[in-house]
């Protein structure tokens, strides 16, 4: 049936086809051209070849055309054709390219490749500047493989991903393609309006194969692939690269076009390795054959990333301009195997346009309202790259699968089937789901939260949760449920809240919630429960110190407009101290013992902390991302952090109302943060606090300021919000402070050079945080550290060394961390 129908598709498909000019690209030895460049000459009306050497070539009138066939290490080939009707079939056969050094005139002193970077740095702002802007049609095609994938990863069900694999377990899980219109202002502003989007399997989805992802600059002194890799072509390129003039040929215009190898000097810097063709008197890019490691780019579960990018010329306009691009890639991680490969094509350039004042938003990337409703009749006309055999069978099955999955009866036979009680659920919990009607039951294990703390012992809490989602998840209802209980305080506590979620464009959530808990007297949290209770268990140091709260609380959010935040909440608190139940611990210590829960004195047994009260707490929030961007699609907003801008946030706490109105209090808090890139020479943080209290000379301890401090000498991945030497509550404030971390990451910049050392791969890290209130002298702390340590892909541990001063020296540290 499936071949059935797979070939009346394509009957189908050559019927209603509106390709003008088609064909196939082989070798001289007949073997298929993928990724060729098919244009009309001094145009950029073009398109490339799939991997089948396929090719379709939109052309509205009938007439004379030169078609220009172009592949690197191949002849261009110019053919001559005149129109008369459509379609036009035209195939290509292409001869490799003669290159050689006989051209080259030797200098003795100097490598010839050398100068020819040399002359491409010095040109290139140049180059650049001649390009002010443009507008062009973009179209872009994503295929990722898996082979071989296992049925389960760390326990959880793989299944058929989709309908993706065959019985070997590979396939293809992802298709997508995308058409849209982009316009550029130079120095950064890029706008995408894309007009048709299609995923295989999901015709409600959208894809993101967009033009600012992959919008990669040689020229630029670094391209961002997770990480900042130097160009071969970067202002500082000498120090990272080794070149050699491979050979030289000339193009079809007679220019000549030198064949450079960029050798990485260090194996593990942050390089590509591969090849630059450059355009010899015009310094200009002619094409690029670059590649990158998943090892150089820091990127775990790459292997490899290799990225080809073809030029082409224009007498009119005086440019060389990127007309396609492809990215091929392999990636493996936790047994999982796989491949794929992005292609771009641009065409339709219209250079330095005069835009108007107001077309460049923060808006960079937006969705017209039925872009993911195109039917094939549409994507037929519109594609310039024809589909493989494989990209086509992909999506014929996938939407046929589609139309299955959205029925009632299979719906019910998959949830039948996952609804199932397993044994498993005694530690992960269980769920049921209800997908024709867009509900999810789930009730957590209390073994799998199983816990230990002073104050309730032994302790765990089950969680039951009811979902319901609307309009394609974009608006949901949900109400759960928390049930704690302490078995040596003999307590049970429980906590419900109701959640709605209004659209997915502001975002707006109203929550009411209420009950009785423990809670941290830092409500950041410093200590998991599960740091907590190991550090009782074997080292007799409980850490957590608990009070409890009865509250009802009425919180709300949303984005006013793009890249302001408010965020509200009015709660009443009934706080009632607590005090240790229990001494209980597996390795316990002759000259040890456990603390209070007092966190003003650990010494302080039976003594509370604070008397027990009532309050009512008013909280907002302002939060603003400067220059913020965004794109939009049907109903859908979805915001990008912009490096370049701080994110301020202003906040504002009032108690009030308490049973003792000395426990009244009013709160000002700022906040800044910033992490952004340093070119080639690593990644800044910084997290800047300050505020002040109003009234708060006798208000209640858990209203301080507390500063999140880690007593464990272990850090589970933020660095930049904690003062890792420092006692938890030792500095706690309830009048001004200040406080700042700041941390700078060399990737490579420094360790990288450093012969030996740079081929462990590892990232020297360095950091400094101060913190400064009104009742103590300023307290800082100093740190060197080495993150990515690990084997092989699995590089996510760090080791720090740091020294903390308070009016002189305090103590040192070493800080065990994962940081992914």
């Amino acid at each position: 049936m499936i071949k059935l129908l797979f070939t009346f598709s394509t009957l189908l498909s050559c019927l209603f086809s509106f390709s003008q000019i088609k064909g196939t690209v082989t070798s001289s030895i007949n073997a298929p051209l993928p990724v060729v460049n098919i244009f009309i000459e001094n145009t950029y009306v073009g398109t490339t070849s799939n991997n089948e050497g396929k090719y379709e070539l939109n052309i509205i009138k009938p007439g004379k055309y030169t078609v220009v066939f172009q592949y690197l290490g191949y002849k261009t080939l110019k053919k001559s054709i005149t129109i008369t009707k459509f379609p036009f079939v035209l195939d290509a056969q292409l001869n490799e390219e003669d290159i050689s050094l006989n051209e080259v005139v030797i200098n003795t002193e100097e490598n010839p490749a050398n100068q020819i970077i040399r002359n491409v740095i010095k040109n290139k702002k140049e180059l650049q500047n001649k390009i002010k802007g443009y507008k062009a049609n973009f179209y872009s095609r994503g295929l990722i493989r898996i082979e071989n994938a296992p049925k389960k990863i760390l326990g959880q069900e793989v299944g058929d991903l989709g309908g993706g694999l065959d019985s070997t377990r590979s396939g293809v899980i992802y298709l997508s393609e995308t058409i849209s219109k982009i316009e550029y202002k130079k120095p950064n502003k890029l706008k995408e309006r894309v007009l048709a989007s299609k995923i295989s399997g999901d015709d409600n989805g959208f894809s993101f194969n967009s033009a600012s992802e992959i919008d990669f600059d040689f020229y630029n002194n670094t391209v961002e692939l997770g990480n900042q890799i130097i160009s071969p072509l970067s202002n500082n390129a000498f120090n990272y690269y080794k070149y050699k003039l491979q050979g030289v040929f000339y193009d079809d215009k007679g220019n000549l076009i030198n064949k450079v190898k960029a050798i990485p000097k260090r194996e593990n810097d942050r390089v590509f390795s591969g090849y630059v063709y450059i355009v010899e008197d015009q310094w200009s890019i002619y094409a690029v054959e670059l590649e990158v490691t998943g090892k150089q780019a820091q990127m775990p579960a790459a292997d490899i990333i290799i990225i080809k990018q073809n030029f082409s010329y224009s007498k009119n306009d005086k440019i060389w301009a990127l007309i396609s691009q492809s990215i091929n890639f392999k990636y493996g991680i936790l047994g999982i195997t796989g491949s794929g490969r992005f292609n771009a094509v641009y065409s339709n350039y219209e250079f330095n346009p005069i835009f108007d004042k107001k077309n460049f938003t923060k808006e960079v990337l937006s969705f017209e309202s039925e872009a993911n409703k195109k039917d094939s009749l549409f994507w037929n006309k519109k594609r310039p790259i024809p589909l493989t055999n494989e990209e086509a069978t992909d999506y014929l099955k996938k939407d046929s699968i589609q139309l299955v999955k959205k029925s009632k009866p299979y719906k019910d036979s998959i949830d039948h089937v996952n609804n199932r009680l397993k044994i498993g659920a005694l530690i992960s919990g269980y769920s049921y789901q209800n997908s024709h009607k867009n509900t999810n039951f789930s009730l957590s294990s209390p073994i799998g939260k199983a816990s230990f703390n002073t104050v309730q012992g032994w302790n765990s809490n089950m969680n039951i949760s009811y979902t319901k989602n609307y309009n394609e998840y974009k608006r949901y209802f949900k109400t759960n449920v928390n049930i704690d209980y302490g078995l040596s305080e003999d307590k049970l506590r429980a906590t419900a809240a109701i959640t709605y979620k209004f659209n997915n464009t502001s975002k707006p959530f109203l929550t009411l919630s209420g009950g009785i808990k423990t809670e941290q007297f830092n409500p950041s949290n410093p200590i998991s429960r599960t740091e907590n209770m190991v550090s009782s268990l074997f080292f007799e140091d409980n850490y957590v110190k608990l009070y409890e709260k009865g509250f009802v609380q009425l919180y709300y959010n949303k984005e006013l407009f793009n890249g302001f935040h408010l965020a509200s909440s009015i709660a009443y608190e009934k706080r009632n101290a607590l005090f240790n139940t229990t001494s209980h611990v597996m390795l316990p210590e002759d000259n040890d013992t456990y603390s209070s829960n007092n966190p003003i004195n650990e010494l302080a047994y039976g003594i509370a902390p604070f008397t027990n009260h009532n309050i009512i707490k008013f909280n907002t929030m302002i939060r603003i991302r400067f220059a913020q961007k965004y794109m939009t699609y049907p109903d859908s907003k979805f915001n990008f952090y912009n490096s370049k801008y701080p994110t301020l946030t202003l906040e504002y706490e009032k108690g009030l109302n308490a049973s003792n109105k000395n426990l009244n209090f009013d709160q000002v808090k700022i906040r800044l943060t910033q992490n952004f890139d340093i070119g080639n020479k690593g990644n800044f943080t910084y997290n800047i606090k300050t505020g002040t209290f109003f009234n708060a000379k006798n208000i209640a301890f858990m209203d301080y300021q507390h500063f999140n401090g880690n007593q464990t000498h272990v850090n589970s991945g933020n660095y930049t919000n904690v003062f890792n030497n420092l006692p938890y509550y030792s500095l706690s404030s309830n009048s001004s402070y200040f406080e700042s971390h700041a941390e700078h990451n060399f990737k490579g910049y420094i360790l990288g050079k450093i012969p030996l050392l740079n081929k462990l791969n590892y990232n020297l890290v360095i950091g400094t945080h101060i913190l400064s209130t009104k009742e103590n002298k300023p307290y800082n702390e100093f740190s060197i550290g080495i993150n990515n340590i690990g084997w092989g892909k699995y590089r996510f541990l760090r080791v720090d060394y740091l020294r903390s001063y308070q009016n002189g020296f305090i103590n040192d540290a070493i800080i065990f961390g994962i940081n992914f």
